[in-house]
């Protein structure tokens, strides 16, 4: 699952729910649902992380390894 991939990369890039939140303009609480898997990540906020950090939808998604 992608839940692993989404806190491995916000705790690369020294980041904090918070800052992720406020990127994504939702709450720290609503992305720390996300992170913990009790609810799914919407399509259009997959799209920013992946802009956020660089990286290809399939590398957080564990379809690939490659960034």
């Amino acid at each position: 699952m992608y839940l692993r991939r989404l806190r491995d990369l916000r705790e690369d890039n020294d980041l904090k729910q918070e800052y992720v939140a406020n990127v994504l303009k939702i709450t720290r609480q609503q992305y720390q649902l996300y992170e913990s898997g009790k609810r799914s990540l919407p399509i259009e906020k997959l799209v920013e992380i992946c802009k956020l950090y660089n990286v290809s939808a399939d590398y957080i998604l564990e379809l690939s390894d490659k960034t």
